[in-house]
C-alpha cells in the first residue's frame, strides 16, 4: 500500500469516486434463501422435491399404493471467503485532518470494494455454472436493429421452459441500456413534467420486466480475485443476464466486523479486520431460468 500523503490536508468529507449500491441485490435476496439446510460450516443442502402425475382411475381395484414423491437434498460448498485487514496509525488520523478514520475506511471499502466485488462475483459465477450446465449463450452483437429480438428470443425460451413471467429481471450494462432507448420498434411512454422542460425517456421495463443497470465493469464472465476483483485478460463482457430469482440460490454464511483500539498487541495503532463468506449457485433444475447474451469469443489470432 502506498504511504499516506500528508502534504495534503484533506477535507473531512472524502471526495472518492461516484459509486452505486448492489446492483444484484434482487438475487442476493432469492426467496430459495429460506429453504436452505446447513450441514457443514461451509456445505448447504438444496432440496428438489419430485412427484409422479396422473394416472387413469382403475374402478375394479383399491388400495394399491405406491410412493410416487421424493426428496433429494443437492450438496453445494461455500468458496468465496473473503477478508479485508488494515492497520491504521492514529497519527495519520490526526495529520490527515481525519480523513483516515476508521468510518471513512469503512464507507470507502464498502462502496469502492465490497459492493462492487458482490456484483462482480455473482455474475460471473452463474455464468461459469451455466455454461457448464451447457446451456448454450447468445452472441449475437446488440444494435438498435436487433435488441429486442434477442430480448423476445430469451423471452420466448424462458415461456417455453414455464418459467413464471412475474418477477423476472433484466441486468443490462449502460452501453445496451442507450440500445434499448433507441431500438426499433420499441414501444414509448414519455413523461412530462411542468411546462415540457422535464421529459422522462427512462426505459425501466420490457414486457412487465424490470430493467436493472449494471455498470460494464461488474458484467464480465470473468474476474481474478487474489486481490480485490480485477477482470481476468480472458474475460468477455456480459450485455444482459435475464433472470428470475428463483433460478439462483445465494447462501451467506458469515460476516464479522471488529475494529481494536490501540495497544501494545497493535503497536499502538488502530486495527480493523473484516470478513464475509458466501457464494451463489445457479439450480440446476431450474437453469432454464436464466439467459445471457455476451460479446462473441475472440478469433483466433493468426
Amino acid at each position: 500500500m502506498p504511504p499516506v500523503n500528508y502534504a495534503e490536508m484533506y477535507q473531512q468529507a472524502l471526495q472518492q469516486k461516484f459509486s452505486q449500491g448492489l446492483a444484484f441485490s434482487a438475487l442476493y435476496a432469492s426467496p430459495n434463501n429460506a429453504n436452505i439446510r446447513w450441514t457443514s460450516a461451509k456445505t448447504i443442502q438444496i432440496p428438489n422435491i419430485t412427484t409422479g402425475g396422473f394416472v387413469d382411475v382403475d374402478r375394479d381395484v383399491m388400495g394399491n399404493y405406491t410412493r410416487r414423491v421424493d426428496n433429494q437434498w443437492i450438496p453445494k460448498t461455500l468458496e468465496h471467503d473473503r477478508e479485508f485487514k488494515t492497520l491504521v496509525d492514529p497519527q495519520d488520523v490526526d495529520e490527515t485532518n481525519m480523513a483516515l478514520t476508521i468510518a471513512n475506511i469503512t464507507r470507502v471499502f464498502n462502496d469502492e470494494h465490497k459492493i462492487p466485488e458482490m456484483d462482480k462475483y455473482i455474475a460471473s459465477k452463474l455464468f461459469a455454472e451455466y455454461t457448464a450446465y451447457g446451456e448454450a449463450v447468445n452472441t449475437e452483437v446488440v444494435t438498435e436493429a436487433t435488441a429486442l429480438a434477442i430480448f423476445d428470443d430469451m423471452m420466448e425460451e424462458m415461456d417455453e421452459a414455464e418459467v413464471p413471467q412475474e418477477g423476472r429481471i433484466l441486468y443490462v450494462t449502460p452501453a445496451v441500456k442507450k440500445v434499448l432507448k433507441n431500438a426499433e420498434k420499441i414501444q414509448r411512454t414519455l413523461e412530462v413534467k411542468g411546462e415540457a422542460s422535464a421529459i422522462n425517456r427512462n426505459v425501466r421495463s420490457l414486457d412487465e420486466v424490470t430493467l436493472e443497470t449494471v455498470p460494464s465493469s461488474r458484467m464480465k464472465t470473468l474476474y481474478n480475485f487474489t486481490d480485490g476483483a480485477v477482470p481476468d485478460p480472458a474475460a468477455r463482457q456480459i450485455n444482459m443476464i435475464l433472470i428470475h430469482p428463483i433460478a439462483v440460490i445465494t447462501p451467506q454464511k458469515y460476516e464479522f466486523v471488529s475494529l481494536d483500539e490501540p495497544s501494545a498487541t497493535t503497536g499502538g495503532k488502530h486495527l480493523y479486520y473484516e470478513r464475509k463468506y458466501w457464494d451463489a449457485f445457479l439450480i440446476e433444475q431450474k437453469v432454464k431460468g436464466v439467459k445471457f447474451n455476451v460479446e462473441p469469443e475472440p478469433a483466433p489470432a493468426g
